[in-house]
């Protein structure tokens, strides 16, 4: 098959269908409806000759040439990507796709350059589209390893092959209960016992669990997958959690949250910038990297 302009707009849709998990997840990402988006699939489909996915009440899945063209879908559109980046850079231009993937909240942290990243890419060309998507902790590595994402920001402490890291800043998490808990305006007498009953959050997002070992009983009566929904339970006031300390300063300044015990229950991890050993020789991936550590802020 022959690969035509109209073939990488399609392929660049299913790629988004995949990594948003079904049709309807995508809208937002493509900013088209899902009728449009299943009628762009059913042509890659014809155009291709086979079945991708399962679609319909029993939810999305892929097939296994869905899993096999999911993956070359990856690598192809890399290396147009690739090409588009040397060629600009043979003209002294930087252009192409800069992909960033980043855990949640983190723009909530005055240490974070994101936003200044962008806007001096932008003053040295006008021909770089951005693409950020926030994710789990784990998957910012993920989305590198597998060239979704030019570079991370996440954390991590037991570094996989093939990535590099470079230490931004060290995150402090405290255990945090809302207004209304018992330990909230418990007596230092009670805080052990009432520790004993609370319930924890369970999270999917959790951060560092290796480094907590708190002996608190997690009771898994509530799960969070991100750092909004830990925030969400803890302000019911009937569970505690870990969160981020500048994450969580916005309710605590309002009187609505409290560190519990943070001397005894809280924890550290470094923030790291990830980038592929294969894939960070580009000069759009050189000149991201230099200014994220060029814009990062320490305080």
């Amino acid at each position: 098959m022959q690969v035509h302009d109209v073939d990488l707009r399609l392929l660049r849709i299913f790629v988004a269908i995949v990594e948003c998990g079904g049709l309807s997840a995508a809208e937002s990402r493509l900013n088209i409806g899902r009728s449009t988006i299943s009628a762009h699939l059913s042509d890659l489909e014809v155009r291709l000759g086979i079945k991708l996915c399962s679609r319909g009440r029993s939810g999305f899945e892929l097939t296994d040439m869905g899993r096999v063209t999911y993956q070359a879908s990856l690598e192809l559109l890399q290396q147009c990507a690739a090409f588009a980046s040397t060629v600009a850079s043979s003209k002294n231009e930087l252009s192409g796709r800069v992909t960033i993937a980043t855990i949640d909240t983190l723009i909530n942290d005055p240490r974070c350059g994101v936003a200044r990243v962008i806007s001096a890419l932008k003053t040295k060309s006008d021909n770089i589209q951005f693409d950020i998507n926030v994710c789990e902790a784990r998957e910012v590595e993920t989305s590198v390893i597998n060239g979704r994402s030019l570079v991370g920001l996440g954390v991590s402490r037991h570094h996989l092959r093939g990535l590099d890291y470079y230490p931004l800043h060290n995150e402090t998490n405290y255990l945090y209960c809302g207004k209304g808990h018992p330990l909230f305006n418990g007596k230092p007498s009670e805080i052990k016992s009432l520790l004993q009953e609370a319930e924890v959050i369970t999270s999917h997002y959790m951060r560092d669990k290796e480094a907590r070992n708190d002996g608190l009983n997690y009771q898994n009566s509530a799960t969070a997958y991100h750092e909004e929904g830990i925030a969400h339970l803890i302000l019911s006031g009937e569970f505690i959690g870990y969160l981020p300390e500048y994450y969580a300063n916005n309710w605590v300044d309002k009187g609505l949250f409290k560190p519990i015990l943070p001397d005894k229950y809280s924890y550290q991890i470094p923030v790291m910038l990830i980038s592929s050993k294969n894939n960070n020789t580009s000069p759009l991936a050189k000149a991201l990297i230099e200014e994220i550590k060029r814009c990062h802020v320490t305080v």
